[in-house]
């Protein structure tokens, strides 16, 4: 039995000395500097929302045309405000990266079926197009 006991307290140590040396041949590793891993980055996607309005389309915008013709021109408005319903908005934003990158916004007023003002907001200036426009 003794013998027994002390074969197998020294396959204890033996195990204890391996250990200690694969601790300390692991421990030594870790100052070893690998080479860099590109970090991970989520991928943000490109949002485009609203109506996008070339500048053709703003172009064919007079004043006096009728709604349906606005309509045509530049489809549906983004918003319609029930309280005020003679009043269409055309917003658009794009966002790239989670920043965004370009904003437009055209109000259109409208007076028995017929567009009476133009607030073309941020948007860059018409050269020479006879678009009116009111700025508030």
């Amino acid at each position: 039995m003794d013998a027994l006991c002390g074969n197998f307290v020294k396959r204890l140590n033996q195990m204890r000395v391996k250990f200690i040396a694969v601790s300390v041949l692991l421990a030594s590793c870790s100052s070893v500097s690998l080479p860099s891993m590109p970090s991970l980055v989520p991928h943000k996607v490109e949002v485009q929302q609203g109506n996008l309005i070339a500048p053709e389309m703003r172009e064919k915008l007079k004043v006096g045309i009728s709604s349906a013709m606005v309509r045509s021109i530049l489809g549906t408005p983004l918003v319609m405000d029930p309280f005020h319903p003679k009043r269409w908005d055309y917003v658009y934003t794009l966002e790239q990266g989670g920043k965004q990158v370009e904003k437009q916004r055209l109000t259109l007023y409208f007076e028995e079926d017929r567009l009476v003002r133009i607030d073309d907001g941020n948007m860059p200036a018409l050269a020479n197009t006879g678009l009116s426009t009111d700025k508030k």
